[in-house]
């Protein structure tokens, strides 16, 4: 076996099928998508007993050497937020090589709960979710519950130590030494008081979090299937990216097996894009339930500092490179309150962001916030330091003067989920008997 992954989907996939398997020997894993991770080994504390000296991570671009240097029976494919013509592509490699090419079933992987389960996962990287989640958890936390979040794997440091992650302060992630990736995702649950878990072995993880919770809340990323088997599953779906829903892997499939869609962004959406989506809804779900909303932007401080100046927009840096989207919240804000221009980053890129824009060219006048590591965020530091900008919009989920020093006038700007009409994420929960009606009043 080969398992071509972006360390997450692999690792859950090589956990929950083939650990301890005496049937299968996966030789290796194939790496791509998250810079850092191959060279790297998956060790033999997580590998289990049949590994004793690990299994390598190994460049994707290796794939078909790989597999006739090793016979490899069969791919793998355990990535996400790729166009389903990407996942074919791999397949297609994988055959000529001389293997076969499998896509394992969410419900091989999805592990059985003692407790009840909401997963928020989305069709794309940037439509929402995170927001969405949040959102979720403030109603449960509300209504009396004890939530835990458990958040898609980001292991990009030692796997060993990562392998379940536990966060309930900043200074836990501090003391992990996470990167802007992780951060991103796990500061705004904790300002908010929500229990974080984490890390890479999601059966011990998801015992681990049963013990201090009610409810489990599945905080899917990358727009990955759940891990954890729901009760009650919620699909974030993106109207500026109409379309995209039916193709991309594995959003389609997150669509198809959703029980409530949330249209979101709709005050900055078209009609035709929101028409689009709500066809996808009808047309490939089984009667999911419907909620629209809007994702207006805050500006933290004195908007009239942003008119006239020349506005350097630094926004997430996943959903700007293979999330596909051209803008964010500081662009929106940028444009609303007469910034002279956007500067372009491109010019003053160092390192390895420099390599992004390469990479994804696309992106254009904006500066993807790429942490993966402690060079990447120098690396971020160091464009922000040579651009010749007036002002700093952090778009990002977190405030990266937290992290990094940015010697320019910087302001922060943050969504947040506002539900249109009904029915509404509440509604829904009671309906499913998570809440009860009197406990929102």
């Amino acid at each position: 076996m080969l398992i071509a992954g972006a360390a997450g989907r692999d690792f859950h996939n090589f956990n929950l099928v083939y650990r301890d398997h005496e049937a299968y020997e996966v030789v290796a894993f194939t790496a791509t998508q998250i810079p850092n991770i191959e060279g790297r080994v998956y060790p033999a504390e997580l590998a289990g007993s049949l590994y004793p000296e690990g299994i390598p991570i190994l460049p994707e671009s290796a794939l078909e050497q790989l597999v006739r240097q090793h016979e490899i029976d069969e791919v793998v494919f355990a990535y996400s937020d790729v166009t389903h013509e990407h996942v074919m592509h791999v397949g297609s490699r994988s055959l000529a090589a001389g293997a076969s090419y499998r896509l394992i079933a969410p419900r091989e992987t999805m592990i059985a709960s003692a407790k009840p389960v909401v997963a928020i996962c989305a069709v794309r990287t940037g439509s929402g979710k995170s927001q969405t989640t949040r959102h979720v958890a403030s109603l449960l936390r509300e209504s009396g519950k004890r939530v835990a979040v458990l958040r898609h794997p980001m292991p990009y440091g030692d796997l060993t130590k990562q392998a379940v992650q536990r966060f309930e302060r900043y200074e836990d992630l501090e003391a992990a030494d996470a990167t802007i990736e992780e951060r991103e995702e796990d500061e705004p649950h904790l300002a908010e008081g929500n229990l974080v878990f984490a890390g890479v072995d999601y059966e011990r993880i998801l015992r681990a979090a049963e013990r201090e919770a009610d409810v489990i809340l599945w905080d899917g990323g990358n727009n990955d299937t759940p891990f954890i088997r729901p009760d009650l599953h919620i699909v974030v779906v993106d109207p500026h990216r109409p379309g995209h829903e039916l193709r991309y892997h594995p959003g389609e499939t997150n669509l198809r097996m959703a029980d409530v869609c949330v249209v979101n962004k709709i005050d900055s959406a078209s009609q035709e894009g929101i028409d689009t989506v709500l066809n996808s809804i009808h047309d490939h779900t089984t009667g999911a339930t419907v909620v629209l909303a809007a994702s207006p932007f805050h500006v933290e401080g004195d908007v009239e500092q942003i008119h006239a100046k020349r506005v350097l927009a630094v926004e997430d840096g996943p959903t700007l490179t293979h999330g596909e989207m051209t803008f964010g919240a500081a662009v929106l804000a940028a444009k609303q309150h007469g910034a002279a221009e956007l500067v372009d980053p491109r010019p003053f890129a160092v390192g390895s962001i420099a390599k992004t824009f390469e990479e994804y060219p696309e992106i254009g006048a904006l500066l993807p916030a790429m942490g993966y590591g402690n060079g990447q965020m120098d690396d971020l530091r160091e464009t922000i330091e040579r651009s010749d900008a007036d002002l700093v919009l952090i778009g990002t989920p977190i405030d990266l003067r937290r992290l990094i020093d940015i010697g320019k006038p910087a302001m922060r700007v943050t969504y947040r989920l506002q539900e249109i009409g009904e029915p509404t994420l509440k509604d829904v929960l009671v309906e499913k008997g998570l809440i009860e009606e009197t406990a929102l009043v």
